[in-house]
């Protein structure tokens, strides 16, 4: 889960790096430009009513993204953001009658950013956490684990995966808590410890399992799906995503934009909207029914 930041590498540069290699296919979706989601999303001139009187008169929404995660958020080739998450959020502005100014930075500057009233929210695969619903609210959108991949055909258990070498994205939960916890468990019980394969990108991550320098993967189940989608039937699922947790549009605490995103995503999902975004990237294993507010404090 995206608790802690990715690597700032661009992934348009890991992207160029595999072309080279002829490993994985991590090309966009057919007509996925970054208006493509909104171009038939009715207008919601009530909710577009409830609107800050600052956004209104601004007559956009400023979202905070880092775009170095794919599926979720990416560039194209001509260095654009793209992504499910990219076609939610414009979406989200469609609805409301506004457009989208995606403020690209770091992804530990983006909270802050929101804090401080440059950014209106941010839209960048955030796991809802307690500890950062004391700095804000939370508008959930989506429903992401830990999912494991390998190789076509090779048997990997994420649960008895000592002594195996797993590829994770540096600085990811998975290298910084999921994977160092699995292999404690090992060592504790006196067997090989599980060794971690560190990469700046995703990509790369997902080119060691392929070329058979790592046993396995571990990324967001996103992230996984949509490696496995890309690999010219080279990967394949390790188990069943577990342990679940919320996706949140960070808002400022106590905002009025607040109710008016949730009512927005709410919207997108009773109208079709919603569905059709995820099924485009393949990422609809992680779809959520209602769009909450601060899901983690809720348990």
């Amino acid at each position: 889960m995206r608790i802690r930041s990715a690597a700032p590498i661009a992934a348009v540069a890991a992207v160029a790096a595999l072309a080279l290699t002829g490993c994985v296919d991590n090309s966009t979706p057919s007509g996925s430009s970054t208006s493509s989601a909104a171009a038939d999303v009715k207008k919601d001139d009530t909710l577009a009513g409830q609107l800050p009187a600052n956004i209104k008169s601004a007559g956009k929404l400023v979202v905070g993204m880092d775009n170095t995660y794919p599926p979720n958020e990416f560039k194209d080739d001509n260095g654009q953001p793209v992504g499910w998450e990219v076609d939610l959020a414009n979406a989200i502005s469609a609805k409301l009658g506004l457009k989208t100014s995606f403020a690209i930075a770091k992804f530990d500057n983006i909270i802050p950013s929101i804090t401080g009233g440059k950014d209106d929210y941010g839209m960048s695969s955030f796991t809802d956490t307690t500890e950062r619903e004391q700095q804000v609210d939370f508008v959930n959108y989506y429903s992401a684990g830990i999912l494991w991949a390998a190789q076509k055909g090779k048997s990997i258990d994420p649960d008895n995966a000592c002594g195996l070498k797993v590829a994770v994205q540096s600085t990811t939960y998975e290298d910084t808590d999921e994977v160092p916890a699995k292999s404690k468990t090992c060592t504790d019980a006196g067997k090989p410890a599980i060794q971690a394969l560190r990469y700046d990108t995703q990509d790369d991550a997902t080119n060691a399992v392929i070329l058979g320098k790592a046993d396995a993967l571990s990324a967001d189940s996103p992230v996984t799906l949509y490696a496995i989608s890309k690999s010219n039937g080279k990967l394949e699922a390790a188990g069943k995503t577990f342990d679940e947790a919320p996706y949140g549009l960070p808002v400022k605490k106590d905002s009025k934009l607040t109710p008016v995103l949730q009512k927005a995503v709410q919207a997108l999902i009773d109208d079709g909207t919603y569905k059709k975004i995820l099924d485009k990237w393949g990422v609809a294993d992680g779809a959520v029914q209602s769009a909450e507010v601060n899901a983690a404090a809720k348990g």
